[in-house]
């Protein structure tokens, strides 16, 4: 896996109401969240996928938010509040080495990935430390860009997953990405 870091400013770009056009958050996600879920949003950057997760887990659910960079985060709390959904939402600045997910061991439902797994400097520890959180039940969505990674990197990808205590079940498809749905294994 490469380290790299999306510029803050591409971040405006990733949460353009233009994305939706071939990514819909909605239509994407809604087969995996519902109403009440504790969610988690890894490399949320600006909020593009956090802000109708928030919506769609309802007042009794919550949306956490994790980036590394602190703008990215600071822009995306205040598009929640301005949308109404800050009660919703916790966000975390984390750090190379860790999600900062400590505190919610096997509670989470539902974790994103979107764009993120290629920027991690240790793809072992990432999927380690997301299976800590998860549910006995719960379910991981990664999705990579196409043109960033190869069929073989993304291949790789899914194999440190399994070794770290996941299973592939769905192939879902999502325009220009590689995409896997990951469930923990009990």
């Amino acid at each position: 896996m490469a380290e790299h870091i999306c510029p803050v400013w591409v971040g405006y770009l990733l949460a353009s109401p233009v994305r939706k056009l071939f990514q819909n958050p909605r239509k994407m996600l809604r087969p995996y969240v519902s109403e009440g879920m504790l969610v988690v949003d890894i490399g949320c950057a600006m909020g593009f996928f956090s802000l109708p997760l928030a919506e769609m887990v309802g007042p009794n659910g919550k949306v956490i938010c994790v980036d590394v960079q602190e703008k990215m985060i600071r822009s995306l709390e205040k598009r929640a509040r301005k949308a109404g959904l800050s009660g919703r939402i916790k966000t975390i600045v984390c750090y190379d080495d860790s999600l900062g997910l400590d505190d919610i061991k096997e509670k989470i439902d539902f974790a994103l990935a979107c764009a993120v797994v290629h920027e991690v400097s240790d793809a072992v520890s990432f999927f380690s430390e997301i299976h800590k959180v998860m549910k006995p039940t719960g379910r991981l969505l990664v999705a990579e860009p196409k043109g960033h990674i190869s069929e073989k990197d993304f291949e790789t990808t899914i194999s440190i997953a399994e070794q770290n205590g996941f299973t592939a079940t769905d192939t879902p498809q999502i325009k220009h990405s590689r995409t896997v749905l990951l469930q923990k294994k009990p």
